[in-house]
């Protein structure tokens, strides 16, 4: 029990156990759910979720918010399907998607860190003016005929491990690594915590802002790819909607929407898990349009239910670590008999 409330304390660990648990209630419902392939096609296709939630991770530390990735993901999706159908090979086609991104993002962090405008209007700005760029794009039509090869690319396993299985974790992994094992990423959780602060000791602020958003739009060409490949056409209305599912993940997964705290594996596992929930709701033969209103409940029901659980446990801690402390000074020596106190007066 003892051990298990530790675990509890990890964020990680506990989002971890909250999805066995959640997938073990309904597996008691419809077996089949909790079968390998079941599992498999969530894991899969949760990975475009987890990357835009790893992306954007990088902006609420920064204490920013970036609205826009649905539309950063949907014009890259446009723009790698576009160039797929028209006979351009699938690297410079992923290329060109990652660029888009980079550059969309990169924009929104020079104007937020450079002319100063609150992230939530710029992304805004920025969401608007990308959306009906795609449309014009696209001329509103879908993109199909992307080529056989690259679905393909889709199924294709290593150590039976699916390509956007292994896509999500090798930029979930590189990701952890810069914020947590270089000094840039030190960075990051400095200027959420204090932007003032940061910038009195020397941090280079605005090019951190600069970088957190690029990150993000990076992440949404990312998932723009894994969604061409993965859907095998590209909807005019590609990526409407998901940036509130990121930004919901990413909290989930405890990143603090005032910025310094956060995990880029508690972001992924929160990602998982709310894709976890939307296919539950199929198993459970939920109507369709009662969807996006039992996930908002559901995840609700279980942040509030973290967020009490969290600080049952820090209180609990702490009276532990108080009647510690009462323990250890009821040991000592009194007043008058050699103890600590005699030795303070002298």
């Amino acid at each position: 029990m003892k051990l298990l409330l530790r675990l509890m304390q990890i964020r990680e660990a506990s989002i971890f156990l909250f999805i066995l648990l959640f997938v073990g209630c309904i597996g008691l419902v419809n077996p089949a759910f909790t079968s390998g392939g079941s599992l498999g096609l969530i894991l899969k296709s949760s990975m475009i979720l987890l990357v835009l939630a790893v992306g954007q991770s990088f902006v609420l530390i920064t204490a920013n918010i970036d609205v826009s990735v649905g539309s950063t993901m949907g014009l890259s999706a446009a723009v790698c399907g576009m160039m797929l159908t028209h006979g351009v090979s699938g690297s410079l086609s992923v290329a060109a998607a990652l660029l888009i991104g980079s550059c969309i993002g990169a924009a929104n962090g020079l104007g937020v860190s450079f002319f100063r405008i609150p992230s939530i209007i710029m992304t805004l700005g920025t969401l608007g003016i990308v959306r009906g760029y795609m449309l014009f794009y696209t001329e509103g039509k879908w993109i199909e005929d992307i080529p056989f090869y690259f679905k393909k690319l889709s199924s294709a396993a290593f150590l039976g491990i699916q390509l956007p299985v292994w896509i999500g974790i090798i930029a979930a992994v590189m990701a952890y690594l810069f914020l947590t094992r270089s000094s840039v990423g030190r960075y990051f959780y400095a200027v959420g915590d204090n932007e003032a602060g940061a910038r009195l000791i020397g941090l280079p602020v605005k090019s951190i802002t600069v970088l957190a958003f690029t990150f993000s739009g990076l992440s949404a060409s990312i998932a723009a790819c894994l969604f061409v490949m993965n859907i095998g056409f590209v909807p005019n209305q590609t990526g409407t909607g998901i940036e509130l599912q990121v930004i919901a993940a990413a909290v989930l997964g405890g990143v603090s929407l005032s910025g310094g705290q956060g995990s880029l594996f508690g972001a992924a596992l929160g990602a998982i898990f709310l894709e976890v929930i939307n296919n539950s709701l199929v198993f459970l033969k939920v109507p369709a349009y009662w969807n996006n209103a039992i996930s908002g409940f559901l995840l609700l029901l279980i942040v509030t239910g973290d967020s009490r659980f969290q600080l049952w446990l820090q209180s609990n801690g702490k009276k532990k670590q108080q009647e510690q402390e009462n323990m250890s000074r009821s040991k000592l020596p009194k007043s008058g008999e050699g103890g600590y106190e005699d030795k303070v007066v002298l």
